[in-house]
């Protein structure tokens, strides 16, 4: 008696489809990995004396359409806690105002001492930026915010 094709028969076949299980597993440990590895930058605060206000409006933007703007009596200027000059402040912001299509607050943070020719610097370098969205912080909104959380 001949046997066709040898006799013999594999128990075990390859098979040519991805294992699912896994992937389930792998993208959790993808997240959980990107999630522990994120660092989330805040603004470094500075010790500044806040002017006060009778009335504040609080803005209502995500955190990260806001650019916090420093300026402290001396009138140093500081963004993204780095130093900057005044003549530099337009050259930064402008590109960062155009990217996020005009919908960038500028939130001017100075101290109640500094000299209003600072103010006004920054105020013409933002204006030389095209910068249309700007609002001073007080010690009114900070009670606010504090309250908030």
């Amino acid at each position: 008696m001949s046997m066709k094709g040898g006799g013999f028969d594999r128990k075990s076949k390859a098979s040519s489809e991805v294992p699912a299980s896994s992937l389930a597993d792998i993208a959790f440990l993808l997240l959980i990995f990107f999630m522990v590895t994120t660092v989330f930058q805040s603004d470094q605060n500075r010790p500044i004396e806040w002017p006060e206000a009778e009335a504040a409006m609080k803005i209502d933007e995500k955190q990260k359409n806001i650019l916090n703007i420093w300026m402290e009596r001396s009138g140093t200027v500081y963004m993204n806690d780095q130093p900057f000059g005044m003549t530099d402040v337009s050259a930064f912001v402008g590109p960062l105002y155009a990217a996020s299509e005009r919908a960038l607050v500028i939130s001017i943070r100075s101290d109640r001492q500094t000299p209003y020719r600072f103010v006004d610097q920054l105020q013409q370098e933002l204006v030389a930026a095209g910068v249309l969205r700007v609002v001073f912080a007080t010690q009114l909104e900070q009670s606010m915010q504090r309250e908030r959380r």
